[in-house]
C-alpha cells in the first residue's frame, strides 16, 4: 500500500463488529443495481505527498472518463489515517461509495464481510481479462480459492534509497546489502553529524510491513497453514526486535522517529537529514519535495546475508493499492466501466507514472517509460524477493494489533525503556490475545 499509512487502531474494534454480519455484506438488498447510472462516487487513497496533488492527478483522468463516458465522478482523497475505519464502517452501514481504493494487504479481510463486488471470470471479461494484470499482484486481491475481491491498480515495492553525497562524504561505496553492513556504515554517517534511516514509529501499517519482512527473513509466517495467529514464535520474536532494535540498540533510527506516522521520514530524507530511507515508490514523493532523482540511489532493502530471494531473502511485502467495487452500488455497470477506465493500458501509465509506482497490467508495465534504473529495483523485488502479506479474514486486525505492539516499543526505545526478548514477546503476545476468536 501507500504512501503510508496508519491503519486507525479503532480497526480491530469495527471488525470484531463486522465479523457478526460478514455474511450479510454491505448492502441491505443483496446487491446493487443501475438506478443511479450518471454519477459515481470514488474514495482515492492519499498515494501523493498531500491529498492537493492527488486531486491534482486524479481529477483531469475523472473529467477524461466522464467525457467518455458522459458518467460524473465524485472524488474524495481519503488519508491513509482515515481509510481503513472509513471502508469497515461503510460495510457495516452499507453506506459507502461506489468504486474505492483500499490497500491490497485488506484485500482479504474486506472480501470477508461480503460487501465487495467478486471479480469472477465474467466481471474481469468486462475489463479485458484475467490474464491482463501480472501474478504478483494478483497474488494480494483476496483468499486463495476465491475469486478476488479486488483489481490491482498500483504495485509497489520497498526499496532502500539512500543520500549519495552523504554516502560520499562518510567514505561509503556502496549501498548495504545486509543489516550488519547497514549497522556499520550508519556509525560512519553519524560520525558526519548526520541521522542514519528514517522510520515512522508512530505508523501502524508501515511497521507491520517492516516486521513482516524482518520476521520472513527469520523464518516466520505470523499465522499458521490453517490460518491461525502465531505471533510469538522465536523467529516473529527474533525479526521484531531486530527492526526495533535499529532504534534501541543500533541507534541508526533516531529517537523522535518513534513519534513519526505522516511521512515525516520522507521529508527528513529530502531535506538531507537522513542518510536512508525504506520506502514503497518513493521518486514521486521526494521529487514533489525537492529532491533531485540525481541526488540518490536505490537499492534492493537488505537481507541478513548473500542476496535477496525467496524464503529467508525476501526483502519485501508485495506493496500496492487495488480497486473494489461495493456491491450494493448504485450504478454497477457504470462501476465496471470505471475500473476498465483505470485499468487501461493507457490511464496505467498516466497513474503509476505520476505516482512512480509499477503498473500491475502487463502491457502497460513493459512500456519503455518504466524501464529506468529505480523501476527496475522495484520491479525486480516484485519478481524475485517479495512476499503477499497473508490473505486472511483477519489481516486487518493483525497489522493493527501488532503494528500497534511495534509502535509501543517504538515508543520504550525512544524512552530509553529496555527493548528485551522477553518485552517483545509479551507485546505480541498481547496483540495475539487481541485477534478475534473463532
Amino acid at each position: 500500500m501507500r504512501t503510508i499509512r496508519a491503519a486507525a487502531i479503532g480497526a480491530v474494534t469495527l471488525s470484531l463488529a463486522l465479523a457478526a454480519t460478514a455474511c450479510g455484506g454491505g448492502s441491505s438488498n443483496g446487491g446493487g443495481s443501475d438506478s443511479n447510472p450518471k454519477t459515481l462516487t470514488y474514495w482515492a487513497s492519499n498515494q501523493g505527498a498531500s491529498i492537493a496533488i492527488d486531486k491534482k492527478v486524479l481529477q483531469p483522468e475523472l473529467d477524461k472518463f466522464e467525457k467518455q463516458t458522459g458518467i460524473k465522478v465524485k472524488l474524495e482523497v481519503v488519508p491513509w489515517s482515515d481509510l481503513l475505519n472509513r471502508i469497515l464502517t461503510a460495510t457495516t452501514s452499507g453506506q459507502g461509495p461506489d468504486v474505492l481504493n483500499i490497500g491490497n494487504t485488506w484485500s482479504a479481510s474486506l472480501q470477508a464481510t461480503g460487501a465487495l463486488l467478486p471479480w469472477d471470470a465474467d466481471n474481469f471479461a468486462k475489463i479485458g481479462g484475467k490474464d491482463r494484470f501480472v501474478d504478483s499482484a494478483l497474488g494480494s486481491t483476496g483468499a486463495q480459492g476465491k475469486d478476488p475481491a479486488a483489481v490491482p491498480l498500483y504495485s509497489m515495492a520497498y526499496a532502500l534509497y539512500y543520500n549519495k553525497q552523504i554516502f560520499a562524504d562518510a567514505g561509503i561505496t556502496k549501498p548495504p546489502a545486509t543489516w550488519s553492513e547497514l549497522v556499520a556504515d550508519g556509525k560512519k554517517i553519524q560520525a558526519k553529524g548526520k541521522q542514519v534511516i528514517g522510520a515512522e514509529g508512530a505508523n501502524v501499517s508501515e511497521n507491520i510491513h517492516h516486521v513482516f519482512v524482518f520476521a520472513k527473513q527469520h523464518g516466520a509466517d505470523f499465522f499458521t497453514p490453517e490460518g491461525k495467529p502465531d505471533f510469538t514464535s522465536d523467529a516473529a520474536v527474533a525479526g521484531v526486535k531486530q527492526y526495533v532494535d535499529l532504534m534501541a540498540k543500533d541507534k541508526a533510527i533516531p529517537q523522535g522517529n518513534a513519534e513519526y506516522a505522516q511521512n515525516q521520514s520522507v521529508s527528513d530524507f529530502a531535506k538531507g537529514k537522513t542518510a536512508m530511507l525504506l520506502w514503497q515508490s518513493a521518486a514521486a514523493n521526494l521529487k514533489s519535495q525537492g529532491l533531485s532523482e540525481s541526488a540518490y540511489g536505490i537499492a534492493p532493502v537488505p537481507v541478513q546475508s548473500g542476496t535477496p530471494g525467496t524464503g529467508t531473502q525476501v526483502n519485501s511485502m508485495v506493496a500496492g493499492i487495488n480497486l473494489a467495487v461495493f456491491k450494493n452500488s448504485g450504478n454497477l455497470d457504470g462501476a465496471t466501466k470505471f475500473v476498465k477506465f483505470m485499468t487501461s493500458d493507457a490511464e496505467q501509465k498516466i497513474l503509476n507514472t505520476a505516482y512512480s509506482s509499477i503498473p500491475p497490467v502487463k502491457g502497460a508495465q513493459a512500456d519503455p517509460a518504466f524501464n529506468n534504473q529505480a523501476n527496475a529495483v522495484l520491479k525486480n523485488t516484485l519478481a524475485q524477493s517479495a512476499a503477499p502479506l497473508p490473505q486472511v479474514a483477519d489481516e486487518s486486525q493483525f497489522e493493527t494489533a501488532v503494528g500497534t505492539a511495534v509502535k509501543e516499543l517504538f515508543a520504550d526505545a525512544a524512552a530509553g525503556r529496555a527493548v528485551t526478548t522477553e518485552s517483545v514477546k509479551a507485546k505480541l503476545q498481547k496483540a495475539q490475545q487481541q485477534m478475534p476468536t473463532k
